[in-house]
Formats: structure tokens, C-alpha cells, sequence
């Protein structure tokens, strides 16, 4: 079991940065796929990035350029550096953990999401 805490959230005029960081206990962070995932009012949840065990980072198409995940597997912790905010981007954003051995898939876990205002 893997428990998730983000921070960082909060309300950025456009063109604006943030970051965001979820730090892991429970497993051994350094084994696990993470990833940060939004939610907008109504909308479903996607993908904004991941990163794997071996620091290869996928991004989502509207954050690309603009958005870096990263990792620190000495404070057990991802971030996500968003410049160049829009306000589309606001949403509840969710930290997920999930890695697999051999057959046997451990998660997906989710923290409980940090709130992301981008607005004048």
C-alpha cells in the first residue's frame, strides 16, 4: 500500500507557474511509475505526466512545452513544474503511483488532489 500527499496547489494569473509535489510513503517510491493526472468540474480525469523507475517522462498533448515532471527518490517525492499556466489548466490535480512485478500490478494509487486556479 503506497499513501499519497500532494501540495503546492493554489489560484496563479495566467502565464503564471506552479509547482506541485507528492511525496509517497508506504513502498518503495523508487520502483514505482508516477504520475499526475487532472480533473476539471464535469469533465474526466487525463493524463498530465508520468515519469517511470528509469526517469522516462511521458506528457499530455495540451501540456507539452510547458509542464516537466520530475522525481527525488531520496525524499520519496515527484514534482510538477507548470509554467505558462492557461486557464483552461485549472482542475483538481491528483498524484498516481503504480508499478508492476511480472504479472502482479501494485496500485494504481491516488492522493486526494490538489486544487489548481488559474485566473485574473
Amino acid at each position: 500500500q503506497v499513501q499519497l500527499v500532494e501540495s503546492g496547489g493554489g489560484l496563479v494569473q495566467p502565464g503564471g507557474s506552479l509547482r506541485l509535489s507528492c511525496v509517497a510513503t508506504g513502498d518503495i517510491f523508487s520502483m514505482y511509475t508516477m504520475g499526475w493526472y487532472r480533473q476539471a468540474p464535469g469533465k474526466q480525469r487525463d493524463l498530465v505526466a508520468t515519469i517511470t523507475s528509469a526517469s522516462i517522462t511521458n506528457y499530455g498533448d495540451s501540456v507539452k512545452g510547458r509542464f516537466a515532471i520530475s522525481r527525488d527518490n531520496v525524499k520519496n517525492t515527484v514534482y510538477l513544474q507548470m509554467n505558462s499556466l492557461k486557464p483552461e489548466d485549472t482542475a483538481v490535480y491528483y498524484c498516481r503511483a503504480q508499478r508492476s512485478l511480472g504479472p502482479v500490478t501494485y496500485g494504481p494509487y491516488w492522493g486526494q488532489g490538489t486544487q489548481v486556479t488559474v485566473s485574473s
